[in-house]
């Protein structure tokens, strides 16, 4: 099952970079790597990233994330996928640019 992060352009290169990231601030200061599922991540999107264009789409397969990978609710009680570890470049399976739209952001082709 793939799984997904949005990054900002700067995090996705800073990633990039050092091959690993502990993630943006918020999973710095949660202590863990937020991820959403395709049905959950345009309300990702639109909650916590509203105004912003410059946007990566990153692709995970649970597969690769082992057991450092748990399911623990949060909006609505709904199970969400976090990761409890550095995440590596080598866990991504692919990275597409999400750019903003006049309705909001748009998502690659068979994301959602």
């Amino acid at each position: 099952m793939l799984i997904y992060k949005i990054l900002r352009r700067p995090e996705w290169d800073a990633f990039r970079a050092a091959s690993e990231t502990a993630g943006a601030p918020v999973d710095l200061a949660d202590g863990f790597i937020h991820f959403s599922t395709a049905a959950q991540v345009t309300e990702t999107a639109a909650r916590h990233f509203a105004t912003e264009s410059d946007l990566v789409l990153v692709a995970c397969h649970t597969a690769r994330l082992g057991e450092a990978l748990r399911w623990e609710p949060s909006r609505g009680g709904a199970l969400f996928p976090h990761l409890y570890r550095n995440l590596l470049l080598s866990d991504v399976v692919w990275d597409k640019s999400l750019p903003l739209g006049a309705a909001g952001h748009i998502f690659p082709e068979g994301v959602i």
